[in-house]
């Protein structure tokens, strides 16, 4: 997955920073939602919550020192 790989190739500092602006949209894009105005994308909540999801697991491994084979990253 070309996203997982551009995220695995910042480090954490870059990663923290983006982490920040994702919940920042979400808030806002549920704030939008709860006050009755509509989404533009309906899947975009989605998207946000699944590359917040990927960008602490990332920062997770790397502080326990775990690391993938080459190869493995993707197979489940």
């Amino acid at each position: 997955m070309k996203a997982l790989k551009e995220l695995r190739s910042k480090s954490d500092q870059e990663l923290i920073e983006e982490l920040q602006e994702l919940k920042t949209e979400l808030r806002n894009i549920r704030t939008k939602i709860r006050s009755g105005g509509a989404v533009e994308n309906s899947g975009q909540v989605k998207n946000i919550k699944r590359t917040i999801a990927r960008i602490l697991t990332i920062l997770n491994e790397r502080r326990r020192g775990i690391r993938l084979k080459i190869g493995e990253e993707g197979k489940n």
